[in-house]
């Protein structure tokens, strides 16, 4: 099907950001599919049979969110629940915050031609990693099913919550979504730069921080729990 204007824009964006802001795009050639990495405050979306999109949560939020009956989708990762127009920096800061994040995944799925009440939503993540009278994974996961609910929409999927971080595959193209549970280590480091990105979010992120989280991605991960 062929993919409207203000979706090759979108897709584009992430494309053109690649390697080293954004989405990273890698053929793995164990499963023969190319896997696009995406880091917090950041979303893909795409069509393509070849393609896997993948991204490592702690206390952040995925949405994977699919037109079913043309495979176009994608996903999001958000840090924090929401934001206003006045905390926004950068070109695409907002994605940062859940209720931007929503909207822009969700809208550019809806252009592809599919009825709002036909899309195909998972929700991945929220995770309290360590002790912390902030519960930001919880109050992720309540935002996410909150918002859906408020759109007269549901997840089919909704892995939320608990203790652990998660590694997540998604390919829109099938709907096929396989979640992992992190190893400990990899943990501590996911939650100290999701810290370090949320507080830094009405200004420019360090290089730095954003190839510390992309080594993370690459780490063994643990348990694999299926398919959802």
């Amino acid at each position: 099907m062929p993919v409207s204007r203000g979706l090759k824009v979108l897709a584009a964006k992430a494309r053109r950001n690649s390697p080293a802001q954004h989405s990273h795009r890698v053929y793995d050639g164990r499963y023969d599919t190319n896997l696009v990495r995406v880091l917090p405050g950041d979303l893909y979306l795409t069509d393509a049979a070849d393609e896997t999109i993948v991204t490592v949560l702690g206390s952040c939020i995925a949405a994977c969110v699919r037109n079913p009956h043309s495979g176009f989708g994608g996903l999001n990762h958000f840090l924090l629940p929401s934001g206003t127009s006045s905390e926004l920096v950068g070109d695409d800061l907002g994605l940062r915050f859940g209720n931007f994040a929503m909207e822009a995944l969700i809208s550019e799925v809806l252009k592809s031609g599919c009825a709002k009440n036909e899309l195909e939503i998972k929700l991945f993540g929220g995770a309290d990693l360590r002790d912390s009278t902030a519960h930001v994974g919880s109050k992720n996961a309540e935002f996410a099913v909150n918002y859906l609910r408020n759109e007269g929409l549901e997840p089919i999927v909704a892995d939320l919550g608990g203790s652990h971080g998660r590694r997540i595959h998604y390919s829109p193209a099938t709907g096929r979504a396989q979640r992992l549970l992190l190893q400990r280590h990899i943990e501590l480091r996911v939650a100290l730069d999701e810290v370090t990105f949320a507080s830094k979010l009405v200004n420019c992120l360090p290089q730095g921080a954003i190839e510390r989280f992309d080594e993370c991605s690459k780490a063994r991960t643990g348990n694999l729990a299926g398919h959802l």
